[in-house]
């Protein structure tokens, strides 16, 4: 799945009323529910679909073409760029495995933020991956997920994409958390990982948009896709192994 399509520092007023949107929508599911059980609510779809829109819009004007000129860079930048951005990210990834209780995999991230850090120059070489250890995701939406908060309706969100409304929050959330400080120069790698992490991303998902774009329904495809793709993050987060998942679902839009 694509990255999100733009990362802004948002106002306060812009993550109030993001929480608030997001918190009405999130309710808590029963213990015995399984992520199969979580199926597409889009009741907000007329509107979404006009954001997405205006999303689709600026994709195919400004990042999908950035991104395809990215995509032939040489391999060796390209990996630079995607290495550096997920280091940078990492202390976040760590946050949220030690709130998910995933202690093999938080102690995994913070060998791998250390070793990349420096023996991999502040992350442009995956020295850990080398080492064995692998690299995983986790974000506050899939902690929620794993806590059994319900997903909750679908948004869409402009510039940032297709959420379930926990994931929205979630996102919200990411950009309140700082846990590596303010100073200029956490701010400047700060900056320039974000720039990184979007267009790598979007480079990363172009053959799988290149496709979904073939679809009858552009819209609905790339929201399909992205719950499923949320569904089985969720799962690894449960089994707190990488690449083992409790379930293999597949979404299905309510009535």
């Amino acid at each position: 799945m694509p990255a999100p399509l733009f990362t802004l520092r948002p106002t306060r007023h812009t993550l109030l009323a993001l929480s608030l949107l997001a918190a009405g929508g999130c309710s808590q599911r029963s213990p015995d529910a399984t992520p199969c059980q979580v199926r597409i609510h889009d009741p907000a779809e007329p509107v979404n679909r006009t954001v997405f829109a205006f999303n689709r819009t600026f994709d195919d004007y400004l990042l999908a073409p950035v991104a395809r000129g990215y995509s032939a860079l040489p391999e060796f930048m390209q990996a630079g760029a995607h290495n550096f951005a997920a280091n940078f990210g990492e202390p976040k990834v760590f946050i949220n495995d030690v709130l998910q209780g995933n202690g093999e995999r938080s102690m995994t991230t913070v060998a791998r933020f250390i070793v990349n850090t420096t023996l991999g120059v502040v992350g442009l070489v995956d020295v850990s991956g080398r080492m064995g250890l692998a690299r995983h995701q986790a974000d506050f939406g899939q902690t929620f997920g794993v806590w059994n908060i319900a997903d909750g309706p679908i948004v869409e969100l402009p510039l940032l994409g297709t959420h379930n409304t926990r994931d929205a929050f979630g996102r919200v959330l990411s950009f309140a958390v700082d846990p590596l400080g303010d100073s200029d120069t956490v701010d400047a790698l700060g900056t320039a990982a974000t720039v990184a992490n979007v267009v790598d991303g979007r480079s990363e998902a172009l053959p799988l948009t290149d496709a979904l774009r073939q679809t009858p329904d552009y819209y609905a495809a790339l929201r399909d896709a992205n719950a499923q793709r949320r569904l089985q993050l969720v799962s690894e987060g449960k089994a707190g192994k990488l690449g083992q998942t409790e379930f293999d679902c597949t979404p299905q839009e309510r009535p």
